[in-house]
């Protein structure tokens, strides 16, 4: 199958594939003569096992150090899948509970105490805080925190809307080269946005940008200001770091 009928079967879109064959996820079976990515009936196979690990939310980075893995069992992985999936719908359901006993609450219908409003909720990971911490050690985290707690709430209105100004100033600018000097000017504003509340010398800041693409949920989210946006800012902040060590 062509890559664009991958795209077309799997809802996902070719960019994603020729990203994942860039960082040397999927790599298509051959390209024909005409210079199209053909993938064959195994690398279809593969695709479906990496889709599997990112709706575990597992970050690419982390999929492909499982699947090179030269122990890596393709039903072993389907196994523990099966369980984590089962996991996370278990969690679900009891949210979805939640909800639908608050619903018959609301409505004076039941009675419901304090604790069953909260049932199925856990919020004692961040994923984003534990990566940051796993990359750039505690001390970087816990300094950023601890500037965002002292802030007041118009403070922090500001800076939220300092940070939708920068990324919508590079939205626009996304498509032009990120080693210009356009494209670095703007960059810098992120650069120092940043270091306002944290500690992020380039080389952290390289780092930060290549998580944005490595991970899909930075992807995702950065990417709601302009498609594309996530692999820009990776490209731009790797050459802003690399003149300014």
């Amino acid at each position: 199958m062509k890559v664009s009928e991958v795209a077309d079967l799997v809802g996902i879109s070719v960019r994603t594939l020729h990203y994942y064959d860039q960082i040397g996820l999927l790599t298509p079976a051959y390209t024909d003569l005409s210079g199209y990515r053909v993938y064959s009936d195994q690398d279809l196979e593969k695709l479906q096992q990496i889709l599997f690990f990112k709706q575990l939310d597992f970050p690419l980075k982390k999929i492909k150090e499982i699947m090179n893995d030269p122990d890596y069992d393709q039903n072993e992985a389907l196994e523990m899948q099966r369980n984590l999936l089962l996991e996370k719908r278990n969690r679900l359901d009891q949210v979805i509970k939640t909800i639908n006993k608050s619903i018959r609450y609301r409505k004076g219908e039941v009675t419901m105490s304090k604790k069953e409003k909260f049932a199925g909720f856990d919020f004692s990971k961040n994923p984003y805080e534990a990566e940051a911490r796993k990359r750039w050690g505690d001390s970087t985290v816990d300094q950023t925190n601890e500037k965002l707690e002292r802030m007041n709430a118009q403070d922090q209105k500001a800076f939220q809307d300092q940070f939708n100004d920068i990324y919508r100033e590079l939205a626009e600018i996304r498509h032009i080269d990120p080693a210009s000097e356009m494209a670095q000017k703007e960059i810098k504003k992120w650069y120092d946005y940043l270091n306002k509340i944290g500690n992020y010398p380039p080389t952290v800041f390289k780092g930060l940008g290549q998580m944005y693409v490595e991970d899909e949920r930075f992807t995702k989210n950065i990417d709601q200001f302009g498609e594309g946006l996530a692999e820009f800012m990776c490209a731009a902040m790797e050459v802003f770091a690399d003149r300014n060590k």
